[in-house]
């Protein structure tokens, strides 16, 4: 015990000393430099809203206004990132496929959660587990991604300690598709989903409004921004949500209070600090039932289990509170040299209680889970299971890099260097218990009420190191190499601490052609500390994920399209999977060998229309599945006038997804869905009308190959009505 005291110590006395120096070397490092290529700061964008071309909008002053990494983007098509490299990079010179869901394609498209903003995100499986009020379940290229908000990690335990983000306080969503462990450090093979929040502007604007829909939705939200000062040196902004709503499902409601307050502090042209605030309070249950393939999928004597069936108990919950402060700084040393520093520190409280199905023992008709064990007969009495967790998470991540611009001969130089620390606690109860319920016609009250005992302590620490260079030679050649080193500790209270290392690398190439398309090939790495042991008491290894991209996008300057096509091949070792012969263990297999093909497309094919479209085939290893081999989607939206009244809008939208299988599950079969959006702007108003699941289409999102099954979204109809000034 007293040898792992210290070596915590140490590993937090290392950790903290490095992050002091970085600033400090940093600025005695750059003192005298100077020459070379110029950083010039990019001016704050000053509009949010869409501004279609064939009406009047509230006067924004958008002259000279250069598109950021970070600010508002008129319309669909974003030209600039930050997520794959940490740098503002064009996207057209980024060696990676990047998906940038913008705050209009947010808006036009209704979405209301995570899962609905990259509906039509290319390479995301954004229901990949149906509809579910607890977490935003989303596979990219066939794995479940990271998410970061502003560049930081999220603190997300799976289902215990999650708390979803709200679309309405995010500027842009970013889609890093594939391994990203050089940038982030510990991570899927999936990439990294980036939430990139909404910040203060330097003008005044701001938007007030209020929505109704189906399942008794009844939302109000403001977003008001501006300076504090005369000078614009102090700006703010305060974003908040009130919600009150049902679900599809009896019993389980959606409700949401939320506010997010952010100060910026710009006392010169060369420094920047935003402090960030956010309290969010979520009261819901649990939509997902796990219930059986015979019913949902398959047939059952009584017939189709509905949507809205709920077996529970109406006291079930999955209630969080949020609360998060953060700042982001940000000083340029001279014409070469920047210096950046990010911190979070948030904490997740999460009160979880919930019955779902046994569908994961063996039906003695069959030989195999989804069925139902206890009736096989009758197929009406299912075991029920009682889960009951108090969750405390606590998550503190500091990032700071050195960002330099410089020139040796013909190569131009973008290199950044830096340290992220990341910890990570959790404090949790739990109890279990089983009892059963008939869900055909379910009969409330007689619920079990599960003893809490506590769990013990898991602390996470990581500490990474990092260098890049993205090497402009010429005009044409874009060479972009990086070297990460991570260190990470895992400690379980009455446990032996469990440490692992890696270091992990990203190398490209690209060619510029001057007529817009830019072919490039890339090779990136992943790996992923897995702490603790199977159900055999076997110790699970660090899972690690290679990959080699190639692709060609096309992004001309000032054009009006966009064109990425990638094909990627992903190998990784010691993946989990479900174990055959024990569905609610998980086992690691060898390797594992990925790949796909993905298309996207994005365009103002007229001044009035923009359209957008993707394509994925993604052919996983067999010891996986869980994905469709094939899906599609396709949106556009047309702004018109009736009878001389302008402002108009009309969208229309459809995805499809193949039929698969995982393991021994059956087929779930593929889906078309359709979606609506009819909208008029004004001068200071916009009433729009987005429906989703237009034909109210049920379907399965997945059935597993431990015995359950996942309804999709039934139809949505959310009318909402905003005034700006």
């Amino acid at each position: 015990m007293q040898a792992r005291i210290q070596r915590r110590y140490k590993f937090n006395r290392f950790a903290v000393l490095v992050a002091l120096a970085i600033p400090v070397a940093a600025h005695s490092q750059v003192v005298g430099l100077n020459g070379g290529s110029s950083l010039q700061a990019s001016p704050a964008s000053q509009n949010e809203s869409s501004a279609p071309a064939v009406t009047t909008l509230p006067a924004v002053n958008v002259s000279g206004v250069q598109e950021t990494a970070t600010g508002p983007v008129i319309g669909y098509r974003a030209t600039r990132s930050s997520t794959a490299t940490k740098t503002d990079t064009s996207l057209a010179e980024t060696l990676q496929a990047v998906t940038v869901v913008t705050r209009d394609q947010i808006v036009d498209q209704g979405a209301t959660n995570l899962q609905d903003a990259l509906t039509y995100a290319a390479g995301v499986r954004s229901d990949a587990y149906g509809l579910d009020s607890r977490t935003d379940s989303v596979l990219v290229r066939g794995a479940s991604p990271d998410v970061y908000i502003d560049g930081l990690r999220q603190a997300n335990d799976y289902y215990t300690s999650a708390a979803r983000p709200d679309p309405f306080t995010l500027e842009r969503i970013e889609v890093l598709r594939g391994p990203a462990a050089m940038s982030y450090g510990q991570g899927s093979t999936g990439g990294v989903v980036n939430l990139v929040s909404k910040r203060p502007q330097a003008e005044f604007q701001g938007e007030v409004g209020v929505q109704l829909g189906n399942f008794g939705r009844k939302q109000l939200q403001a977003d008001v921004t501006g300076p504090l000062t005369e000078d614009k040196q102090w700006l703010y902004r305060l974003v908040a949500v009130a919600r009150n709503a049902d679900t599809q499902v009896d019993y389980v409601k959606d409700d949401r209070t939320l506010i997010a307050p952010s100060l910026t502090w710009k006392p010169n042209g060369v420094t920047s600090l935003t402090l960030q605030g956010l309290y969010q309070r979520d009261r819901t249950g649990s939509t997902s039932q796990f219930l059986p393939w015979a019913g949902m999928l398959t047939p059952n004597v009584n017939g189709m289990i509905p949507t809205s069936r709920f077996i529970g108990e109406p006291g079930d919950r999955y209630d969080t509170d949020r609360q998060s402060l953060g700042y982001l700084f940000e000083h340029q040393l001279n014409d070469n040299w920047t210096f950046r520093q990010n911190f979070r520190y948030a904490v997740n409280e999460v009160d979880y209680f919930t019955h779902y199905a046994d569908s994961f023992s063996t039906d003695p008709s069959t030989g195999l889970p989804g069925g139902w064990a206890i009736d096989p007969v009758n197929q009406r009495l299912i075991g029920r299971y009682a889960d009951d967790s108090i969750t405390k998470v606590k998550i503190a991540t500091i990032d700071q890099h050195l960002q330099a611009k410089l020139q040796t001969g013909p190569l131009q130089h973008d290199l950044l260097a830096g340290l992220d620390y990341t910890r990570y606690q959790r404090d949790r109860q739990s109890g279990f218990g089983m009892d059963t319920i008939d869900v055909y016609a379910p009969v409330y009250g007689n619920g079990v009420v599960a003893t809490l005992a506590d769990d013990p302590q898991s602390v996470q620490r990581q500490i990474g190191l990092y260098l890049q260079d993205q090497i402009k030679i010429g005009k044409n050649w874009i060479v972009s190499a990086g070297l990460r080193h991570d260190r990470v500790n895992n400690a379980l209270a009455g446990s032996e601490d469990e440490e692992s290392r890696a270091t992990t690398k990203r190398v490209g190439v690209m060619y510029l052609l001057e007529n817009g398309w830019s072919p490039y090939v890339s090779y990136s790495e992943s790996f992923t500390p897995v702490a603790g042991t199977n159900a055999y008491d076997q110790r699970f290894k660090p899972v690690r994920g290679e990959q080699i991209e190639g692709g060609v996008k096309y992004m001309p300057v000032n054009g009006h399209s966009q064109f990425t096509a990638a094909i990627w091949k992903i190998d990784e070792k010691n993946k989990s999977t479900t174990d055959p012969s024990n569905p609610l263990n998980q086992i690691q297999v060898g390797q594992t060998k990925n790949r796909g093909v993905e298309l996207e497309w994005k365009a103002s094919i007229t001044p009035t229309i923009d359209v957008l479209a993707h394509y994925n085939y993604t052919d996983l290893d067999e010891q996986l599945d869980e994905v469709p081999r094939h899906q599609a989607a396709a949106w556009g939206k047309w702004r018109f006038s009736i009878g001389g009244v302008s402002g108009f809008a009309l969208g229309a939208g459809a995805r499809y997804m193949s039929s698969f299988r995982d393991g021994v599950a059956p087929t779930t079969p593929s889906v078309t869905l359709l979606d609506a959006l009819l909208s008029w702007d004004t001068m200071n108003w916009r009433y729009a009308l987005n429906v989703n699941n237009l034909t109210d289409k049920v379907y399965n999102a997945t059935c597993l190959s431990r015995g359950d099954c996942w309804y999709g979204a039934r139809r949505s109809a959310v009318l909402t009505a905003t005034y700006k000034f």
